[in-house]
């Protein structure tokens, strides 16, 4: 089963079994498109994006496209210019800071909480991991990147708070974005951050919630190094 078959974080916002009985309006293809060419780095920041260009690329008119670029705009994703056309915004240090502090204040609550494990999370981790594996083996950044978000969401929802659990899925695009863009500047980080979730596992599994918690800061924290060029 693939991650994005199996999460519910799924990089993949629709599929084909969503549209097998009704096809959904022209803007939300639009809209899904786009987002998902964001997600996965075919649209990189920096790109700018003409509304004649997305309407052929979707096959629908100029107006479903406007709608759809102005929903993406309200989440961050593009800033629109008159007549120009939608700039796809690059992530910024400040967003990798931003968005790593935050997950290590859930994240490591969340360690804390779960210790010790269940086997019901330990089972789902596991699965989580083999399909990294997998992904990583075809070469699939993207599917990676979802597992990789699955892992640590996973851990987030056994911990029980709902109202920190639906925090941590509003960082799902920005961590699904910067997943992807970091391990293309450094590949290395895909063989690790597998080594480093197998460690994670291991300490939930032997329920040292100390040592666990170490493993998910060192884990979190390169993705802030990197962005200030101190990736280990």
């Amino acid at each position: 089963m693939s991650a994005h078959a199996s999460c519910i974080y799924d990089v993949r916002i629709m599929s084909p079994a969503d549209t097998a009985t009704k096809p959904p309006p022209a803007a939300e293809r639009v809209y899904h498109h786009v987002k998902q060419a964001v997600l996965d780095r075919r649209y990189e920041g920096g790109t700018l994006l003409s509304e004649g260009e997305l309407a052929d690329a979707v096959g629908v008119s100029r107006t479903p496209v406007r709608e759809a670029l102005l929903r993406l705009e309200a989440e961050g994703l593009l800033k629109l210019y008159p007549k120009k056309g939608a700039l796809v915004l690059p992530v910024s240090s400040q967003e990798i800071a931003d968005v790593v502090e935050t997950r290590l204040l859930v994240e490591q609550h969340a360690v804390a909480k779960v210790v010790p494990a269940g086997g019901r999370l330990l089972a789902r981790l596991e699965e989580l991991l083999e399909e990294q594996r997998a992904h990583a083996a075809a070469g699939d950044l993207a599917a990676f990147a979802a597992a990789d978000r699955c892992f640590h969401a996973a851990i987030v929802r056994a911990a029980g708070n709902a109202i920190l659990a639906q925090l941590y899925d509003q960082l799902r695009d920005r961590q699904l974005r910067m997943g992807v863009a970091t391990m293309h500047a450094e590949p290395d980080r895909i063989a690790k951050n597998i080594t480093e979730h197998t460690e994670i596992l291991q300490a939930l599994r032997a329920g040292d919630t100390g040592f666990a918690s170490g493993l998910v800061q060192r884990h979190i924290s390169w993705v802030n190094n990197l962005a200030r060029g101190e990736a280990r």
